[in-house]
């Protein structure tokens, strides 16, 4: 009985590594009638060079194209007030009538001095003039003709005085009408009729701010700017036509503006505090859309960047330092990591500058067990305006899958 169970055992061990040869065996030809089983099926797109737009996205604030904060020139009572607040006003519109009466009385007084004045002068000119025909036969002293001659002079000099207090009472008389400086949209007036105002008092009777055109004062970093001007040294950075950056804008509630700005100043100087600096660009502001305080966002036309490639978003990954790669499909068939430079966005896309060169397939899906030198079956694939891949691929990736970001925004 025993011989013949340990017969039995080594005849079941036998069976069982026959079994396993087996399949080993089965296994084999398996994969050598499927050579692609380990392969990744990847969707790629070519890529091509092409000039993009260098656009800056900067924050900033609409100021006033100019602001006039409007005083009395003279005391006196505010008689009438002759425009409506919160409405346009031109130029020369007249806004407040201060009480004329005094400044009146005060250019008749002047304009009496004057005449007497310029009769004094008249008759020591006539003396001076006679004295000097008698002076020739010597009917007068000397001494005479130089008393007659200090006598006009000094009656000139009193002449020229009271014309000066006649153009002083003038300025005092039209000031008693307040007009306006500039043109603009005027606030709120902070006095009403029959209030006392003083001569350049401290607080203003009301603020007039020109809008039309408007500026915009944007905040940009030295960083930045020193980016922005080297690009322009080494070729990179071209214009389509000579002139200003141009600028748009989207305002607080997310809506695009329909004009278009333009860079009209730039500070040279950099904040101590912050490293930023001002750029402004002026609009022209027709339909009064944009209002002095109101923050917006500005994109920056700084020019294009040539021989530029775009990446979609979601074909892009960077490593712990930062460092940006993408993969592609190399000529013997396998997913080739490799490092690019980047120079910010445009739409769904990344700006790349450095690392790739026309014709490179880049891969844009199937990442699921995508690594470095892993070989991929490479099929054409197609991306849309949003990011979207337009190609379904056999081995279970996700097909009209959008860009990482638009994931995380919720789109």
């Amino acid at each position: 009985m025993t011989m013949g169970r340990h017969y039995f055992i080594v005849a079941g061990k036998r069976a069982t590594l026959m079994s396993l040869a087996l399949l080993v065996a089965c296994s084999a030809d398996d994969a050598e009638n499927k050579p692609d089983v380990q392969k990744v099926e990847v969707g790629y797109v070519s890529l091509t060079s092409q000039s993009v737009p260098q656009l800056e996205e900067l924050r900033g604030r609409v100021v006033a194209y100019a602001t006039a904060e409007v005083r009395p020139q003279v005391d006196g009572i505010v008689r009438s007030i002759d425009f409506t607040e919160g409405r346009e006003v031109k130029q020369g519109d007249t806004l407040y009538e201060i009480d004329p009466r005094k400044f009146q009385a005060a250019y008749a007084s002047a304009e009496a001095a004057l005449k007497k004045a310029e009769a004094a002068s008249q008759g020591y000119q006539a003396t001076y003039d006679r004295n000097k025909t008698l002076a020739r036969t010597n009917a007068v002293s000397a001494q005479t003709l130089d008393d007659a001659q200090s006598n006009l002079l000094q009656a000139q000099a009193s002449e020229e005085a009271a014309r000066a207090d006649l153009d002083a009472a003038k300025i005092d008389l039209d000031n008693a009408t307040i007009k306006a400086p500039i043109g603009g949209m005027i606030g709120t007036s902070s006095v009403s009729v029959g209030a006392l105002v003083t001569e350049n008092q401290t607080d203003a009777l009301v603020t007039i701010r020109q809008i039309r055109p408007i500026h915009v004062d944007l905040v940009d970093t030295s960083a930045n700017m020193l980016r922005v001007r080297s690009e322009i040294d080494a070729g990179q950075l071209g214009r389509e036509r000579d002139g200003p950056a141009t600028t748009t804008l989207t305002l607080e509630n997310g809506k695009a503006y329909d004009e278009q700005g333009e860079v009209s100043f730039a500070d040279m100087v950099v904040s101590e505090e912050t490293g930023t600096f001002t750029v402004r660009a002026t609009f022209p502001n027709e339909r009064r859309i944009l209002v002095p305080g109101m923050f917006v966002t500005a994109k920056v036309h700084f020019g294009n960047l040539t021989n530029a490639f775009l990446v979609p978003q979601r074909a892009l990954t960077r490593s712990d330092d930062g460092t940006a790669t993408v993969y592609l499909v190399s000529d013997d068939g396998k997913a080739k990591k490799r490092s690019v430079t980047t120079n910010g966005t445009s739409g769904n896309d990344w700006i790349v500058t450095d690392g790739l060169k026309n014709g490179d397939k880049l891969i844009v899906d199937g990442f699921q067990k995508l690594e470095d030198g892993k070989a991929v079956t490479a099929v054409v694939a197609e991306i849309d305006e949003n990011g979207v891949v337009k190609q379904s691929l056999t081995s279970g990736s996700t097909a009209d899958t959008k860009s990482a970001d638009q994931k995380e925004a919720g789109q």
